[in-house]
Order: C-alpha cells, then sequence, then structure tokens
C-alpha cells in the first residue's frame, strides 16, 4: 500500500532505512544542501546555549551525571530480575504485559489489540520505539491510520518525510517549509490550515492545535511509549513539552504503551535524577513542561484498558557485549546530536535510522548487526572529538564504543581485498625509523616544488580516493624543518 490514494496518512518516503546506501553517500547531498545546513547550525546553536545556562544553575551537576550512569548500570546488571519485577507490577496494577522479541512480532501485538477494539485509527504520543519498529506502516498496512500528534512529528508525517532528531524531528525544516506543509496537507486529512496563515509560530501551532483537536477527541485508541518504567510500581512515565502526551493518555478508551527493555527502573527514587538530568540536557529547560505517570487502571478515570509492549528487538545483543552495553543507558535526550560536528553538518536522515548521531552510530549497530552496508559505516561517523561524551547525562563513553564498533566491522570484513592495512603497514615503516620518515620527507617536497601554488591537495585518484574524496589535504611544504634546522643552524656551528 504505497499510492498516496490508497493511504489513510501521509505516505513517507519510499523504501526503508535499510535499504539506504552508507552514511558516506547519503552525507554527500546532505553537505550541498545549504538550507538544511543553515536550518540545523540554527536550531542545535540555540539548544546548545539553552543547555549551559541550565546546567551552569547546577553545581552538583557531574555528581547527577555519576548518579544516572550509576542507577542505569546497576538496572543493566541486573535486568532480568528488574523485568519480572516491572510485569508484576503492572499486573498487579490492572495493566495487560505483552513481550515482543523484534519489532514484527510487537507490531503484530499491537495491530491485533488495535483491530480488537473495532476501530480504524490511533492517535500517538511522540515514541522513539515505535519509530524503531515501524508501527505506522505495520497499521497502515491494516487499514489503520496512526496520527502523529507531537508538533513536530505532524510536521514531519504532513511532509511525507522521516525524522532528522531524536527530541526536534523536524529540525531540518524552516518555519517557512513548515506553514506549506500545513497549507498544502492539513485539508487532505481533517482540519484545513487557515488560508492566511503565516509562518509566525503562534499561527502555526494553533493550526496543529486546531487539526489535532478532532483526532483526540473521537479517539478510542492511543499508543505511546515511555521514557521511563519504574519496576517498584508499575509507573510508566512520558515526558513531553505540548501536551498532546497529556490528551493521549487520558482521553481514549485504550491506551497501548510500547516500551524498550532497557527503559526500566528499579524505583521512583531513582526517577528523581532523572527528572533533573533529563530537561537540561535535551530542551534546556529546569524541568519538563509535562510530566505524565500513570500506573495501570484506575476506575473511572483515564483509559480503562491499559496495554505494556516490552520490546526486545536486538538489546539483548547490546547487554550481552561489555563494551556495548553503555548504549543502553541512553535517556534520549539528543544533547550528543546537538554537540556534534558531524550532525551540525549532514543532519539525522543520513544515518538510515531513527536514532541518528553519535548515539545512533553506536546504537544502531548493536540493535541490527553489522551485516548492512549502512550499519557498517556509522562507526566512522565521528571525528571522535569527545564532545559527546562530555555533554553526555548518563556519561556514555561514546568515543570509545565507536571505536569498539570500528573493531568489529573491521573483523567482520576479513578476508576481503582492503586498502587501510596496507596504508597502515606503510606508515608503520615510515615512522619505525627517522631515515625512512627522512626519505618520506623528501618525497613529500618534490610535490610542493613541482606544484608551487597549490595550497591543498583534492581527491586523489585510487587508492587514496576514498579517503581523500572527502577531505583536502594541506600541501607539505618545500622544505621540512629538518632540513632547514641543518642549512640554518647545524651548518654555521
Amino acid at each position: 500500500m504505497t499510492a498516496d490514494a490508497q493511504r489513510r496518512t501521509p505516505a513517507p518516503p519510499a523504501g526503508t532505512y535499510l535499504g539506504m546506501p552508507k552514511f558516506q553517500k547519503n552525507a554527500k547531498p546532505a553537505l550541498a544542501n545549504e538550507q538544511l545546513r543553515k536550518n540545523l547550525r540554527h536550531a542545535t546553536g540555540t539548544i546548545r546555549a539553552k543547555r549551559v545556562a541550565r546546567v551552569s544553575e547546577v553545581p552538583e551537576w557531574e555528581e547527577l551525571r555519576r548518579a544516572g550512569e550509576a542507577i542505569k548500570n546497576r538496572t543493566l546488571r541486573h535486568l532480568d530480575t528488574y523485568l519480572v519485577q516491572l510485569e508484576e507490577s503492572l499486573v498487579r496494577a490492572g495493566a495487560t504485559v505483552h513481550w515482543a522479541r523484534d519489532a514484527a512480532e510487537a507490531n503484530r501485538i499491537v495491530v491485533g489489540l488495535v483491530q480488537s477494539k473495532g476501530v480504524d485509527e490511533v492517535v500517538k504520543v511522540k515514541s522513539m520505539a515505535t519509530q524503531e519498529i515501524e508501527l505506522n506502516e505495520a497499521l497502515e498496512e491494516a487499514g489503520i491510520a496512526a496520527w502523529e500528534t507531537d508538533l513536530a512529528e505532524l510536521i514531519v508525517q504532513l511532509g511525507h518525510d522521516r525524522p532528522s532528531h531524536i527530541l526536534v524531528p523536524a529540525i531540518h525544516r524552516n518555519r517557512s517549509e513548515v506553514r506549506e506543509i500545513f497549507l498544502r496537507e492539513m485539508k487532505r486529512y481533517g482540519t484545513a490550515a487557515p488560508e492566511d496563515i503565516t509562518d509566525d509560530p503562534a499561527e502555526l501551532a494553533g493550526a496543529a492545535r486546531r487539526h489535532l483537536r478532532e483526532k483526540f477527541l473521537r479517539a478510542k485508541v492511543a499508543v505511546s511509549g515511555a521514557n521511563f518504567a519504574i519496576a517498584e510500581t508499575g509507573t510508566l512515565v512520558v515526558v513531553e513539552s505540548e501536551g498532546n502526551g497529556r490528551m493521549c493518555l487520558t482521553l481514549p478508551e485504550t491506551l497501548i504503551s510500547v516500551v524498550g527493555i532497557e527503559k526500566v527502573l528499579p524505583t521512583t527514587a531513582d526517577l528523581e535524577v532523572y527528572l533533573r538530568l533529563l530537561p537540561r540536557s535535551s530542551t534546556g529547560e529546569r524541568m519538563n513542561p509535562y510530566t505524565s505517570m500513570w500506573t495501570g487502571v484506575t476506575p473511572g478515570d483515564g483509559p480503562q484498558e491499559v496495554h505494556v509492549v516490552l520490546v526486545d528487538n536486538g538489546r539483548t545483543n547490546a547487554l550481552a557485549d561489555p563494551l556495548g552495553r553503555p548504549a543502553l543507558r541512553c535517556i534520549r535526550c539528543s544533547a550528543c546530536l546537538n554537540i556534534c560536528p558531524v550532525y551540525e553538518r549532514v543532519g539525522g536522515h543520513a544515518y538510515g535510522s531513527v536514532y541518528p548521531g553519535p548515539i545512533g552510530a553506536v546504537l544502531n549497530p548493536q540493535l541490527r548487526g553489522i551485516s548492512h552496508e549502512i550499519d557498517q559505516s556509522l562507526p566512522y561517523a565521528s571525528t571522535l572529538c569527545g564532545a559527546c561524551f562530555d555533554v553526555c547525562p548518563v556519561r556514555i563513553p561514546i568515543p570509545d564504543m565507536l571505536v569498539h564498533l570500528r573493531k568489529e566491522v573491521a573483523d567482520h570484513k576479513k578476508g576481503t581485498p582492503r586498502v587501510e592495512p596496507t596504508a597502515m603497514a606503510l606508515a608503520g615503516w615510515v615512522l619505525s625509523d627517522r631515515r625512512h620518515f627522512e626519505l618520506a620527507q623528501r618525497a613529500a617536497g618534490l610535490a610542493a616544488r613541482v606544484l608551487p601554488h597549490t595550497t591543498h591537495l583534492g581527491p586523489m585518484p585510487w587508492p587514496a580516493s576514498p579517503w581523500t574524496r572527502a577531505r583536502d589535504l594541506p600541501m607539505p611544504p618545500p622544505e621540512s624543518f629538518r632540513s632547514w634546522w641543518r642549512k640554518n643552524r647545524e651548518e654555521g656551528r
């Protein structure tokens, strides 16, 4: 079901994430898009500045980071115990728990639950887990419309687009683009945007509110994720900034929450740490405008049927790798995206996943494996500058994990012809002996004398082409420092 005429909801771009080429190919058109780079630079710069201001207000910030790291580490070490406790608490509170090994099983469960209610549409809270398993498309295939209610997710959905940021899915769009999307698409799927609407944020938000209100009021089933799940009480937690989540979590008769198994926390007391870390790291706010917490079913108040789908989908693979496990500490704040010089220039679509940026570069290859070209390329989508670790509220050592995954990719490719080992062997020969090094310097100096007016070397022929087509090499000097020293200092002695 790909033609717009056959769909209930706007069609996203054709194909799947795993059908995309590797990161280096995806990044090229993004780098050539000046408007995209301008949008990203403005948005990430604004969020970074707000984060710095809010973090500076907390003198014990580093202690909070270490507490967040420690709680997650303890939880992951005993994840099996806490998941069993979570299930028992949820059932005791009146919820029904489902376990899903992978995306296909999770989608079958959710589609079956929606169909059992006899409805053909659901409203959704912003959820990375449902995007990861491509739930919207599974519902669409079953003739069920899934309406995104987060403003940024609505922009992405109406724009026939994919999210490009964990926190701000439409970060690659500016206000004028959003206005055009609303004018063109809203009337096709519900209440139209006013014909005289401008690109003023208040007017755009008002149009979204009117468009979504009818969907909220008629919805019988809602789908959510969860930022945290408390094993002690069976409480699920969603933090958001607009109130759409509160509408989805309270108005419908049935609520289905799709939750990754790594979202569990042992106790409510542990939640306190993350409710201080998350808003400052994500939106640069002291606290989230809306923090919704619900524990099963409350008679006469809110959804009277609550289902929780606990999803693995590769998480136990990451859990089994001691060096890869820290990625499961991620609380989806997106601070690493906002600080990353690579992400700021190419955006999220180049990463080929709903998890872009530095965390995506380490999480995707662990959840999906490294058999696909795009997952093999992601660990190399980094400068290893370390800024992502510096801002991570739970101290995920992303640079170390990238190096670890590069080794995994290299081991996976053993037996195939590769230029890199030869280049490294040559570098080892040059650097192993002073005479070899000086010989290489003299050879490099010849190039500078042959091309005296060239300041940089651009793309070079194979075998140097894979490295040089994305980098400009400074022209080596005609004379090395060692040679100059001998002429100007040693000869005069």
